[in-house]
């Protein structure tokens, strides 16, 4: 009897593991091992892109932020708008100074001064028209130039805040026929439904 009662009694203590002292390890290294391996989103992974820097770059220098964004195809639009406007904001500029000139040329009767093929050619009232013309045009220019540089701007911050948006395989569109509830006839209608899957 005492034999079976040591023999249970060993059994016991071997099953059970707590009063051994690897098992005291092992359990300690399990748990540090769980508390190790706390499962990550990828989002936080993942390098987070930065719509204010975006948006900062673009205030800098025009284009910078689609660098970041790496839409590397979008520099040459913008540059190529850039380049339109600064020729027509020169164009402008040096037609607007020299109708200018000559107008006051004209209207201080000098008809031998730096713009005399002018004076001789156009009155005082055609040279103020032009020089105005010229005046608004270059207003426009400037203007545009500068909604250029905010869209610019608005394109790198957008793209930024899209930069991690991801549009999976599932996007669909069913097309399959369907019977309609009677509306003002007072029978089915035959009809077309569309479902969007995303």
């Amino acid at each position: 009897m005492r034999q079976l009662t040591i023999h249970i009694l060993f059994s016991v203590i071997l099953c059970s593991g707590s009063f051994l002292p690897g098992s005291a390890l092992a359990q300690k290294g399990k748990t540090s091992h769980v508390r190790d391996t706390i499962p990550v989103s990828d989002s936080i992974m993942m390098k987070l892109h930065s719509p204010r820097k975006a948006t900062l770059y673009s205030v800098i220098l025009p284009g910078l932020g689609q660098i970041y964004n790496r839409k590397y195809w979008k520099l040459p639009i913008i540059y190529a708008g850039f380049g339109v406007m600064g020729y027509f904001i020169y164009f402008n500029t040096d037609n607007y100074l020299t109708y200018k000139s000559a107008y006051i040329e004209s209207v201080n009767g000098d008809l031998n001064g730096n713009y005399a093929s002018l004076v001789n050619k156009y009155s005082a009232s055609e040279l103020l028209s032009a020089t105005e013309y010229y005046r608004r045009n270059l207003e426009i220019s400037i203007l545009i130039t500068t909604v250029w540089y905010i869209l610019n701007i608005v394109d790198a911050a957008v793209d930024a805040h899209l930069y991690t948006y991801n549009v999976t395989d599932n996007l669909s569109l069913r097309i399959t026929p369907d019977l309609l509830p009677p509306a003002r006839a007072f029978r089915i209608q035959p009809g077309i439904k569309l479902s969007l899957r995303f």
